[in-house]
Order: structure tokens, then sequence, then C-alpha cells
């Protein structure tokens, strides 16, 4: 076949390239699941062979919608979440899809006006992690939409999201059974589902497993690493101090982990919910409940797509499982401080 160049390549050149019809290679280049993966592997190969790009202006004219995923987080500087948007990018475009990401700061009125924005743009369809509290307008949205990290609070939305509540039963069971009985808690602001969640598994389990309960172990509302350093400074000041923490968001155990570094203080058992860079390479490794923002976004991005194909949802909330990762911190016995 002649070479043609990218702003001629039609439709039909991609097809008589991967030698399939025009309506298959439109389903492939459309996100449809719906074809063998040989031949979608040969159409995809075609596309980039030929360097065939839609008209995204057609597309939206035909469809109603843009070719574009609308991707709302909290902050594309939180590592989990450059992470897990990271991945719905890179899946979404090996689909033809653009991906639009928008941070809210957790704030409800901004996350508000940036998801109306997004439908506004008739965008293809609409990820959140959710921090508002209302979500009814979206029961009627022209697109598909899908929440990730934490279920929408009055909404029976479709989500994908963990255990909170489980991981951190698992981080403080795991401290119990080297001996720890004064566990830490450094923890972010209460305003969001997840949050609420980890806390209420490591007070659950605290008192399952008869550690001491006493609430000056407890620092809540830290969303930084600044913040979870100071926290982590403030629980080591105290007359007896704990002899074990656990982390519950990877902003505040990068604070946590360089407090310990700065006083000298490794010998304080740590278990973090969330892994992060560098953390299996620090003496010691740190111990993570780990949070695979890959996997979420995959799955999230894996979702959407069926969405998109017209499959309807089997259920409405995807749990991935947790895991717990020991590289060193969390397996130390309590300390002996003289």
């Amino acid at each position: 076949m002649n070479a043609v160049k990218p702003q001629q390549v039609r439709l039909k050149d991609v097809a008589e390239l991967a030698s399939t019809s025009t309506k298959t290679a439109s389903r492939v280049i459309n996100g449809d699941p719906r074809v063998a993966e040989e031949t979608r592997v040969r159409i995809l190969a075609a596309v980039r062979e030929l360097g065939y790009r839609p008209d995204p202006t057609a597309r939206s004219l035909r469809k109603g919608t843009d070719d574009t995923l609308g991707v709302v987080i909290d902050s594309i500087a939180d590592p989990f979440f450059a992470n897990m948007t990271g991945t719905i990018e890179r899946l979404a475009i090996a689909r033809g899809l653009r991906v639009m990401i928008a941070s809210t700061g957790r704030d409800p009125r901004l996350e508000t006006t940036v998801v109306d924005d997004l439908l506004a743009r008739r965008v293809a369809g609409l990820i959140v992690a959710p921090a508002a509290t209302g979500y009814g307008h979206l029961a009627h949205a022209a697109c598909p939409v899908l929440f990730v990290d934490r279920r929408p609070e009055g909404f029976d939305g479709e989500t994908v999201l963990v255990d909170d509540n489980e991981g951190a039963r698992q981080a403080v069971t795991h401290l119990a059974a080297q001996g720890h009985r004064r566990v830490g808690y450094v923890g972010g602001k209460m305003d969001v589902a997840t949050t609420r969640g980890r806390l209420e598994g490591y007070r659950d389990q605290v008192r399952s497993s008869a550690l001491s309960q006493e609430e000056e172990l407890v620092r809540t509302g830290r969303n930084t690493a600044d913040e979870g350093r100071a926290a982590t400074e403030e629980l080591l000041a105290l007359p007896e101090p704990p002899t074990a923490i656990f982390s519950s968001n990877t902003r505040c155990s990068l604070g946590v982990v360089a407090a310990l570094h700065a006083c000298n203080r490794t010998d304080v058992a740590l278990v973090c919910f969330g892994d992060f860079g560098l953390a299996d390479v620090l003496q010691p490794g740190v111990t993570v409940i780990d949070h695979d923002p890959d996997a979420i976004g995959r799955v999230a991005a894996e979702t959407m797509f069926a969405r998109l194909a017209g499959q309807p949802a089997q259920e409405k909330n995807v749990v991935l499982p947790l895991r717990l990762v020991m590289r060193g911190s969390g397996e130390q016995p309590p300390a002996v401080r003289r």
C-alpha cells in the first residue's frame, strides 16, 4: 500500500491495511472492547503506521460529545492522584481519547464548578474523586460518570475504590503482632470518607487488640508533608511517646518519615497507607498498605471504556484488594528507650 499523508488518512485506509471492515476499525478506535484481541492489535498497528487521527470536530458533531475524558481530582501534586491520572491518561490516549484533568483542592464549591464546566464541554465521560456532598444532578448527566477512591456522599454512583477501614485494621493488627501497645495515628482532615474510614479502622482495631486508646496518640487534620512532620514531632515529644505510628495518607507519610529520620527515631515502627517513591530504599524500608494508584487508574479507565461502548455496570462498587508490603519499618519490636 502506498504511503498516505497523515492529513489524508481515512478510516477506510486503516481498515484496508488491517484487513478488516471500517465498522470494526471504528469500534476499536472508539474503545469498544468487544473486538477480538488479535484484530484490535492489528487495527491499532495500522493506526500507528498510517498516523491516523480521527477528526475530533466531526466526531463530536456526530456523537454529540467530545472525545475527551474529564478527570477531577484533589490535586495533581498528590503522588497518589498523579500516578492514577497518569495511568488513566496513558490508557485513554491508546484508545484515541484525550484527557482533561482538573484539581479541586477538595473544595466542594470549586468541584461543582469544575464538573459543570466539563459537562458543558460535552466530555465523553467523567471520572471524579468526590469532595462535594451533592451529586443528584449527575443522575441525568449526558455522559457516563464514574467515581474513584471514595464513594460520593448522598448519591449511588458507580465507584472504584479500596476498603479504607480494612486497610487501617491491617496496619494496626500488624503493629500489634510485633508487640506494640502504643500506636500513634497521623491522618488528614475529616472532610472526606477515606480519612474517616481509615481513622475508624484504626480505632476499631486498637480496641479489638486491647491497645492504648489514649486520644493524645491521635493526630488528625494533617494534609501536607509539613503537617505530617509536625504531628510526628508532637507524638515523639509526649511523656510516653508511641512505639509505632500508622500514617493514613501519602502526603502525611512523607513528613512522618522525614521527622523520624531527623529525630534519629527510626526505631519507631511505621506502617503507611499508600506507597511512595523511595519508600523501599530507605533504611529501614517503609512498610506500607499498598493502595495501588495504577490499579485504581487502570480499572477506572477500563470501566469507563466499557460504559462508553454501551456496556451496563455489573455492580455499583468495585472494591480492589489491599496488601501489606513488609519492608522493615513495620516489623520492628517496641524500642526500649533509656
